[in-house]
């Protein structure tokens, strides 16, 4: 009976186990379970009901805990108290326990233990947004540097692809050399007409190969 009986549990399943109802076939047959709707009421978490409405880091007085220190302070100065304060309290609980073990202000010394740990934990919390601008900022210093390294990177390699280029360039020959070597000396054209009309009877052919071949040797 018990092998047949679904367990059901209150926790949510392990990532595993949720991951795999998100599979290619039950996505594209809609098999999928949908997200979450936005909670616009109220809801419970740790066994206590939170508003949709409420700030972020409640104050003390709505939690139902009594403030232990004013309104406007300074934030370091009060952690510091109530460090003081939390060790006096422990030393003042281990004095009752060693001497008076049933005395009822045993339960006063964990009660007012317990609300000082309720503020440093309170005042912790409200340091959280600040937490999270200087989190957002170091991680916007970090890209900001990657980007400005990877520029530096780029412009180097740019730099030397461009002296790569200018090196090529000014390695060519100047335009009036490369017309020079391709002219045909003016020696060569009188001697091949004076060969032409003493063999004409000869192939052309073997006189335009000899012209080409000093004209080969010249340009060396």
């Amino acid at each position: 009976m018990s092998s047949e009986t679904a367990q059901v549990s209150s926790l949510p399943l392990p990532p595993l186990q949720y991951i795999n109802f998100y599979t290619d076939e039950n996505v594209r047959r809609n098999r999928a379970p949908l997200p979450p709707r936005p909670i616009h009421d109220s809801y419970q978490m740790f066994g206590h009901t939170f508003n949709a409405d409420d700030t972020i880091i409640r104050s003390l007085e709505s939690q139902g805990f009594r403030r232990l220190y004013p309104m406007h302070f300074e934030r370091r100065r009060e952690l510091k108290k109530l460090n003081h304060s939390l060790l006096v309290n422990f030393l003042d609980l281990l004095d009752l326990l060693v001497h008076c073990p049933d005395s009822p202000k045993r339960a006063e010394k964990v009660e007012d233990l317990s609300l000082l740990f309720i503020h440093i934990h309170h005042l912790l919390n409200e340091f959280r947004p600040h937490q999270a601008r200087e989190t957002l900022r170091v991680m916007m210093e970090l890209q900001k540097r990657q980007r400005v390294e990877t520029a530096m990177r780029f412009q180097k390699h740019l730099d030397k692809v461009q002296d790569i280029l200018q090196n090529a360039l000014q390695s060519l020959p100047d335009q009036n050399d490369i017309e020079s070597n391709f002219k045909v000396p003016t020696e060569i054209l009188d001697h091949m007409d004076c060969n032409l009309s003493d063999n004409a009877n000869q192939d052309p052919c073997y006189e335009l190969d000899r012209i080409m071949c000093n004209i080969v040797d010249n340009m060396r």
